[in-house]
């Protein structure tokens, strides 16, 4: 059930750099993959820039603190098109409260890369790969322990910035290494954020007030999902690896580079182990599946992981101390959805899980099936199927009852309730919505002038 819309540069691109209108669609590779291929290698040759959730499936308390004085929790919502992050109501209604503009230096980055012919190599790979023929503006979103600041990572300009939610101006900006920022998590305590850099294979580890690199460690190809676990003490990383060519069929599988969990000391970044899923499906009976690990959701006592890879529309089970995979779950295939995996979005068949606060229900994205389920922890048994359009991401609301999910093909955000598996609430955002965390900003804050 593909959703075509047509999309255009928005009037803050200089309009000299502005692309022609591009069709909303499903397809996720509109250069040649020799060329693109051709131009990655290239861009793998520089060098390193300078630098200027919890567990369970809820966003780490880090982020300002339920009971923090003056402080409202809310949902940031990442409007990876537009470049904005819509500010929500956390439960309830979850009413739109403002809107942000995550991309105020736009035209400034846009001259930068423009000037820069291998930085616009990258720029290109990206919006006609991953970007799906758009550019990439937001993708990962967290609150200051003081909720004065929204710290986003930027996937297209290969940075993170610190955006000051009152006056809409940056605090500070970290170019990452490579060409591409990701997937972010935030300490428990709030203080530190990790984002992947995808194309130089390395998370930064930064002081969300300051922006200064604490550390940074290597991970497989294509780092993407971080999670801080035993109380902050470790940080995981899973990596996907290649996730924009054609080699999709099960043989080609080792195309797509060395992926694996990496697991280090959050303090001194030193390795602590690497969990290689080859090794781990193979010994399941599933050597006809892809190793790279997609979303994930710990239990909250961490002894079980839940995560899915590419191409499988459902999820598995893996025993932390056992270190082994226990249980998988096979979801329905939606009949409308094309078998033909070149055209699912880098990769993706489901992507986005979350977890019920007492560990009891998963909540699961069923990104090219076009719905949403929720899961019941103990038997597998899924709930009713939630329609959903091209669901992206899926977190916990601030009371722990529902599941929210971004629906990036209808540029909304859903509510399901975890006791009964329905929709509940659906809120319009803007374009193409992807992460959701939960956030908190001041008790009195409106929109910052500018995006009034």
């Amino acid at each position: 059930m593909p959703v075509s819309r047509t999309y255009c540069a928005d009037a803050g691109t200089p309009a000299s750099l502005r692309p022609p209108c591009a069709a909303r669609v499903r397809t996720r590779r509109l250069l040649p993959f020799a060329v693109a291929t051709a131009l990655l290698a290239l861009t793998a040759t520089t060098g390193v820039a300078a630098a200027a959730p919890g567990p369970g499936g809820k966003d780490a308390p880090g982020s300002g603190g339920k009971d923090a004085p003056g402080l409202q929790e809310v949902m940031f919502v990442g409007n990876n098109w537009d470049g904005t992050a819509d500010v929500i109501k956390s439960k309830g209604s979850f009413e739109k409260l403002g809107r942000i503009n995550v991309v105020p230096d736009k035209e400034e980055r846009l001259r930068e890369i423009y000037a820069n012919p291998i930085k616009l190599a990258a720029f290109l790979i990206i919006r006609n790969g991953p970007g799906e023929g758009h550019d990439q503006l937001v993708d990962d979103m967290y609150s200051t322990p003081d909720g004065s600041a929204m710290v986003v990572s930027r996937p297209s300009f290969a940075d993170v910035v610190s955006i000051d939610v009152g006056t809409g101006e940056l605090n500070w900006r970290f170019p990452v290494s490579g060409f591409r920022s990701d997937h972010m998590a935030v300490s428990p305590d709030g203080r530190r954020v990790a984002v992947s850099a995808s194309t130089s294979n390395t998370v930064h580890v930064l002081d969300i007030e300051t922006g200064k690199e604490a550390g940074n460690f290597k991970t497989g190809d294509k780092p993407h999902e971080n999670v801080f676990a035993n109380g902050g003490k470790h940080l995981w990383n899973m990596s996907i690896g290649d996730v924009q060519t054609d080699t999709d069929d099960p043989w080609l599988d080792w195309t797509k580079g060395d992926r694996k969990i990496t697991v280090v000391d959050a303090e001194t970044f030193e390795e602590v182990k690497v969990i290689d899923m080859r090794e781990r499906l193979d010994a399941f009976g599933r050597k006809d599946f892809s190793d790279a690990v997609r979303p994930v959701a710990f239990t909250p006592d961490e002894s079980k992981l839940y995560f899915q890879v590419s191409f499988f529309n459902g999820f598995f089970e893996y025993d932390v101390a056992a270190d082994k995979i226990t249980r998988e779950k096979v979801l329905p295939k939606n009949p409308d959805t094309s078998e033909d995996r070149t055209t699912w979005v880098n990769d993706s068949r489901h992507h986005g899980m979350s977890m019920s606060p007492e560990g009891d229900k998963l909540c699961i994205a069923g990104t090219m099936d076009d719905y949403a389920t929720v899961v019941d922890r103990e038997t597998l048994e899924e709930g009713p199927v939630v329609t959903a359009s091209k669901p992206y991401w899926a977190t916990v609301s601030g009371d722990g009852k529902s599941c929210v999910i971004s629906e990036a093909g209808s540029d909304q955000v859903s509510a399901i309730d975890f006791a009964t598996g329905e929709k509940t609430v659906s809120v319009p955002v803007g374009d193409h919505p992807q992460r959701v965390r939960i956030a908190h900003v001041p008790e009195d804050w409106t929109s910052p002038a500018a995006r009034d």
